[in-house]
């Protein structure tokens, strides 16, 4: 096989050797804490997980030299992709090979799939080395299949038990940890003898806690978007003729848009919390941006941007209202499916919805309205992506400057252009940030297996401080759970972290929002991520972590 073409940078980063906690730098010894519980639904919680449940969270600490026995350790990549999980790859790899160099580390293929269906690779240092500090998922892929069902967990015993594997590791979010809980509970009720480690990933940043600072992935697609809006900003206010409307990942919480806001200073960002928590209709949303273009059209100021988050719509309480009654109609309804045309389907939904429901959705544009009805996600969902909310905005916001202009209360021009960045960011090469956490939570998933853990996430804090001060260790996954609604059922799940409204990073936010409407001098240009040069500007965490530790 013809070697891969590589970029200078691409070159330069195989080199860079990631920075690790003092802890994780020579021999380690495990300090237990206190007992956990669950942060909602403890009984249940605790009836479900009775081997994993109330387990302490444990600490690194640098202590003598250790013997550990040969283990043969299964890895899953998990979900979508996020900047850095090469990474924790690598530092899995070199955890167990620093612990035993007998260690086995085997790669399953294309997610959780790759377990059920024995399908996987022996990752060995040659192809660990080609993919250190690189962004993407290629070295093993990924996938979405969950983990729910006892032939699949058992079908996972059977190709451990050929390998040699004792213990799996699973890179994903909230769903995908969830998931390894499960693993990890069902294996250690059947003395498997299979141990599950997880990690946090997303670029959303929805899975944090006080154990979890940030999911790795986060820092660099919010850096990345950031230069991409910075640059947006620089050619409105160069042009001064455009509205840019900027629709941000970020489904069940707004982190990304408010990060984003916090390194570039838009005009308006919209975070879905605050529109939920203020009770705010569709036309409330509508009117708080034509408020902001209208009075600095009065001072010629006919530009501007407005970040939206991606799970907007979700958050207005009526439209919720309207997805929950389209998810509960459309859910294995064969009618619906047979039916051909667009219209058809149009009529039989606006006939089945409440009559506020129904309503609401005759008044939205028929293209929006369709979104709305296409295949649900895997959880049954409407998939929130193929939304288009940033055009719907658009709409709705010229309509209602053309009122104001023929009142004659607006007199301004409006020319809008809109952008979705998503996987812009998924797969960026790593920021140093990333680069180091992620190959720290790997080294401590090593640590965790080594000392025959299961059912914890691996833990890297202290996020804010140099790399050498920060605090490895591990946090039982059901300490992160609660019981909540999927598929008609209760289900035990990890709570997923939202933006909180009293937190420091949006009161920073809401205490400048004013400033950053009114004067188009306030735009800050971030520029693309820089992995060489001062650590002021290299080695920097995100703006939200800034604030939660200040």
């Amino acid at each position: 096989m013809k070697p891969m073409s590589k970029s200078p940078l691409q070159i330069a980063r195989a080199t860079y050797q990631p920075k690790l906690p003092a802890a994780l730098k020579g021999n380690v010894v495990l300090v237990e804490g206190n007992a956990t519980q669950s942060v909602a639904n403890q009984v249940e919680i605790k009836e479900l997980f009775p081997n994993t449940y109330g387990m302490p969270i444990i600490t690194f600490n640098s202590g003598e030299k250790k013997v550990y026995p040969q283990v043969g350790v299964g890895v899953i990549l998990s979900g979508g992709q996020a900047p850095g999980g090469h990474n924790v790859i690598s530092g899995l790899y070199d955890g167990l090979m620093a612990l035993n160099p007998a260690n086995k580390l085997y790669g399953f293929l294309g997610g959780p799939s790759g377990l059920v269906d024995h399908e996987y690779i022996e990752l060995t240092k040659e192809i660990i080395d080609e993919h250190r500090n690189t962004g993407g998922f290629d070295i093993i892929g990924s996938g979405r299949t969950k983990l729910e069902d006892v032939a699949q967990y058992e079908k996972g015993a059977v190709i451990c038990k050929q390998l040699g594997i004792k213990a799996i590791v699973v890179i994903g979010g909230d769903d995908s940890n969830t998931n390894a809980c499960v693993l990890a509970e069902y294996y250690s009720q059947n003395n498997t003898g299979i141990q599950v480690i997880g990690c946090p990933k997303t670029i959303d940043g929805d899975l944090k806690n006080e154990m979890i600072e940030t999911s790795f992935g986060f820092d660099t697609a919010c850096k990345v978007y950031s230069e991409l809006i910075g640059n947006i900003q620089r050619d409105a206010n160069s042009a001064k003729k455009y509205w840019h409307f900027i629709r941000l990942m970020g489904r069940s919480a707004s982190h990304i848009t408010l990060e984003c806001a916090l390194q570039s200073q838009p005009n308006i960002c919209i975070v879905s919390e605050e529109v939920e928590a203020n009770n705010m209709t569709l036309n409330d949303v509508v009117e708080s941006i034509v408020e902001v273009i209208v009075n600095r059209a009065k001072h010629g100021l006919n530009f501007g941007t407005i970040l939206i988050p991606e799970g907007l719509i979700e958050f207005i309480p009526a439209m919720k209202t309207l997805i929950s009654e389209l998810n509960d109609l459309l859910a294995h309804n064969e009618d619906f499916n047979a039916m051909n045309t667009d219209e058809e389907k149009r009529q039989y939904v606006k006939g089945a919805l409440s009559p506020v429901s129904s309503e609401i959705y005759r008044s939205l544009p028929k293209g929006i309205a369709k979104q709305l009805t296409l295949d649900r996600d895997p959880h049954g969902n409407v998939q929130v992506s193929l939304i288009e909310t940033e055009k719907l905005l658009i709409e709705m916001v010229a309509k209602r400057l053309a009122l104001l202009k023929a009142a004659g209360k607006y007199k301004g021009k409006f020319s809008s252009i809109n952008h979705f960045f998503g996987y812009e960011g998924r797969c960026a090469i790593p920021s140093n940030f990333d680069a180091d956490y992620t190959y720290s939570l790997g080294y401590t998933a090593s640590v965790l297996i080594s000392e025959g853990k299961t059912g914890y996430m691996s833990s890297v804090r202290n996020l804010t401080a140099p790399a050498s001060e920060w605090i490895a260790g591990g946090v039982p996954i059901t300490m992160m759970m609660n019981m909540e609604k999927r598929h008609g059922q209760m289900k035990p799940v990890i709570q997923k972290a939202l933006v909180l409204l009293d937190g420091a990073p949006f009161k920073y936010f809401a205490a400048h929002r004013e400033d950053w409407a009114d004067e188009s001098q306030s735009y800050v240009y971030p520029g693309p991520v820089q992995y060489y040069g001062p650590s002021e500007v290299c080695d920097q965490p995100t703006k939200t972590l800034q604030l939660e530790k200040e």
